[in-house]
């Protein structure tokens, strides 16, 4: 205990930096996206992740889009628990065995219009996962995918941009 405290006093608080000079670029990418998410849906725009079986890296950049340094909720972007709430189904990871079905569901569940995004390249090709038995295969086989964005894993800036384009490709009717 002795020793935290002392670190504590002489070493000052434990922060982490705010974002770099592309902050600029985050915030306006954020803003746009949530401008054309009205502009098409009237309302903010609801995200549903899927981790249909990934190393967790692309999990680690969705949630900094929700932590203090991002605050993409700031925008009118939400992270929704329900599929049910959901525009966009966010699926990081190959398609695994044993969430096939669950993926379906998820999908089933979401109302139309919704949205795929395959996130990272395990969910585009399998990544390192590429040949594994307990693989189906790249999210493609299983599901219609709208987007994808490569990256292993992708910055939340590449994200924010990457739903970006979904936006303004699918509010001019092109797939």
């Amino acid at each position: 205990m002795r020793n935290f405290l002392s670190d504590a006093l002489f070493k000052g608080k434990a922060t982490i930096a705010a974002p770099g000079p592309d902050a600029a670029a985050l915030t306006q990418a954020a803003q746009a996206l949530a401008d054309r998410a009205r502009r098409r849906l009237g309302r903010s725009l609801a995200i549903r992740e899927v981790d249909a079986g990934s190393c967790n890296g692309c999990e680690l950049e969705i949630n900094a889009l929700n932590n203090p340094v991002y605050d993409v909720e700031r925008f009118g972007l939400k992270f929704v628990a329900s599929p049910r709430h959901a525009d966009v189904l966010l699926v990081t990871g190959p398609v695994a065995w044993n969430m096939r079905e669950a993926l379906l569901r998820t999908y089933n569940a979401a109302p139309d219009p919704k949205w795929v995004v395959a996130l990272g390249d395990c969910a585009i090709d399998c990544g390192v996962f590429a040949g594994s038995p307990v693989i189906v295969g790249p999210l493609a086989d299983v599901l219609p995918v709208d987007l994808h964005v490569p990256g292993c894993p992708p910055s939340p800036l590449a994200i924010l941009r990457a739903l970006l384009g979904l936006m303004d490709v699918q509010a001019s009717g092109r797939r």
